[in-house]
């Protein structure tokens, strides 16, 4: 996937969510194209990561869910004060309107995976067969550790071509204090990577084999 001038498959550090929430919003000229094509990006990836947080019962992941609804709102925010600035006449704002309604759908998803995420903070003793029900879907969400001794070590994923060798998504990587979400083929692993993929248990167990 060809990332734009957003924070997909970068290493992130891992966020205090609550303070981007409030800081005071300040407008960067990007490009329309940019912005959607990041909101996409976001939307695809928040769900996994919201139902992830509920089935190993992480508040970490959690908070990256948090963190990645806020970072769609100040998105949303930024494209809406786009569209202000480019309307000079009725046609314009019509033709500006449909890419309002995508970015507010897109907006929308986040909510919702935001609100997923925030069922983990009830604790892990309220959350009760949720986990289990998960684990029943055809494609499942699993967490595996990079080990110093892995023949993955060291290696770019699209080098061991893990899509197509097992069939399994890396949704992101969690490296140390950091984060790199939706990686593309050129991310390297690192030994203690730990990995949150999608895709057939069938798959996991090719993957383990790495």
């Amino acid at each position: 996937m060809k990332k734009g001038l957003g924070i997909l498959g970068r290493l992130q550090r891992t966020p205090k969510w609550k303070q981007v929430e409030f800081k005071e919003l300040e407008y960067k000229a990007h490009t329309v194209k940019d912005i959607l094509t990041e909101m996409k990006d976001i939307s695809e990836l928040i769900i996994d990561l919201a139902y992830s947080a509920i089935l190993f019962k992480d508040d970490e992941i959690a908070e990256e869910v948090r963190y990645l609804e806020t970072r769609m709102d100040y998105l949303n925010y930024e494209i809406r004060m786009m569209a202000m600035m480019a309307a000079r006449t009725r046609d314009d704002a019509e033709q500006l309107s449909g890419i309002l309604q995508i970015a507010e759908a897109a907006e929308t998803i986040s909510n919702a995976a935001g609100d997923i995420a925030n069922i983990v903070s009830l604790g892990k003793d309220k959350i009760g067969f949720l986990p289990k029900v998960l684990k029943r879907a055809d494609e499942k969400i699993f967490r595996i550790n990079i080990s110093p001794k892995s023949q993955a070590c060291d290696k770019s994923i699209g080098e061991l071509a893990v899509e197509s060798e097992t069939g399994m998504h890396i949704i992101a990587i969690r490296r140390g204090n950091y984060w790199i979400y939706d990686p593309g083929a050129p991310t390297v692993l690192k030994k203690n990577d730990t990995l949150i993929v999608r895709g057939a248990e069938e798959g996991f167990k090719d993957l383990k084999l790495f």
